[in-house]
């Protein structure tokens, strides 16, 4: 009930703000500003005036065997006159594709050229636009783009990347691209060292979690790539704490000697990608050298550790030092 009244009293509020002396100015004021805008927009539609408007192309009809080395522009930017109605028509509704035939416009030189030249692509476009159009600029003017029915070259893919991640992180693995190789195609015989591409540079830092990367396939003059880019996966993962304890390993013990230390095993800590946090541990080795308790300053001897695994960072142990006893056994 209380809503309906609500609504009521806003509904009574714009009933009288319309009828008011003040609302019938307001509201007169509009309706001469909507018929001025309709006469205004009535008389620029029928004014001519002059647009860029972008004309989508297509080589149609291309053989299988045809690789074009030059890219072929998507579309004709194309200056036109005309009236501001069919101007519009144009600006709104472009998806109309001018499609150019391959048999009419190749084998006009004696080289690998598609040769369209600037006569016959206006000629083409005021077919497009119609009689009633007039085409100030055009670009580009004609189309010149080389081609070839060579077979193409599969050759590998190499990353050139500079990837490092965050704090706390870790790039856990190779870097990976969703293809292995590429196939370059050209008019001349490429050289036989040609063997392998490189991707342009991929620079990335302060990464939290893996990444990929659209990259271009550096370009090679005269040369067409296929594809021409491809997508590397930067693999990143947290770095996680984990413990685990170590004995402690006497080397260089002489014949009839003993050494005991006190502790007798050490705390090793570390951080782990977390993929590898429930893999079974590293048996990890401490070293003591009995050397170094000969000739000790102090009751404590330095305690060394075993080649660790590159996946464990920051390895810190607890304590970095022990006591010890030497012992002479009795033969």
């Amino acid at each position: 009930m209380a809503l309906t009244e609500k609504i009521r009293k806003i509904t009574d509020r714009i009933h009288l703000a319309v009828t008011s002396s003040r609302g019938r100015e307001v509201g007169l004021f509009l309706l001469f500003l909507a018929i001025s805008y309709i006469f205004w927009l009535l008389l620029t539609l029928n004014n001519e005036s002059q647009d860029d408007i972008d004309v989508p192309i297509a080589i149609v009809n291309v053989p299988d065997s045809v690789t074009f080395i030059t890219d072929v522009p998507p579309v004709i930017k194309a200056s036109v006159r005309d009236k501001g109605s069919i101007l519009m028509r144009y600006r709104f509704n472009n998806s109309k594709v001018m499609k150019i035939d391959w048999a009419e416009y190749v084998g006009r030189t004696d080289d690998n050229r598609f040769l369209m030249g600037r006569q016959d692509l206006g000629a083409r476009l005021r077919d497009y636009f119609g009689s009633s159009s007039q085409i100030v600029t055009v670009a580009p003017d004609s189309l010149k783009l080389i081609y070839t029915t060579s077979p193409g070259r599969k050759v590998a893919v190499h990353v050139n990347a500079d990837v490092r991640p965050a704090l706390g992180n870790i790039v856990n693995g190779p870097l990976t691209i969703n293809t292995d190789s590429v196939t370059l195609y050209s008019v001349t015989d490429m050289p036989h060292s040609l063997t392998s591409v490189e991707t342009m540079p991929i620079i990335r830092s302060k990464l939290t979690d893996t990444t990929s990367v659209l990259v271009k396939i550096k370009p090679i003059d005269g040369v067409r790539i296929i594809p021409d880019n491809v997508t590397v996966t930067i693999p990143v993962e947290p770095l996680i704490a984990r413990s685990q304890m170590a004995s402690v390993v006497v080397k260089n013990m002489p014949h009839g000697y003993g050494l005991l230390t006190f502790p007798s095993q050490i705390e090793v800590s570390y951080l782990i990608p977390m993929s590898a946090y429930n893999t079974e541990p590293y048996d990890i080795k401490a070293y003591v050298d009995f050397a170094d308790a000969l000739s000790a300053p102090t009751s404590k001897i330095p305690v060394t550790m075993s080649l660790m695994p590159e996946l464990y960072r920051d390895v810190t142990i607890s304590p970095d030092s022990v006591e010890y006893i030497v012992e002479q056994r009795h033969q």
